[in-house]
């Protein structure tokens, strides 16, 4: 997981587009965009985050920064 990658994706794409790309890869196919990842396990990964922190942002009224940061702390806590 890489939070750079994760927050361009969150800046450059909608919701919808995400989506998209994430159907395209549970589905074994070549997403629309240009996703950075390893392989496809980080691909999705990073997609799914994106999700996360677009709906954080929707559902709460808060800000991409604010959003990454919950993000990253609900990842911490589970790991923990």
């Amino acid at each position: 997981m890489q939070l750079p990658v994760i927050k361009k994706l969150s800046e450059t794409f909608s919701l919808e587009q995400l989506k998209a790309a994430e159907e395209a890869i549970m589905n074994e196919q070549k997403p629309a965009m240009e996703i950075e990842g390893k392989d496809e396990g980080e691909q999705l990964t990073h997609v799914l985050a994106a999700i996360d922190i677009l709906n954080d942002m929707q559902q709460n009224k808060v800000d991409l920064r604010t959003a990454l940061r919950n993000y990253s702390q609900r990842v911490r806590n589970s790991i923990s």
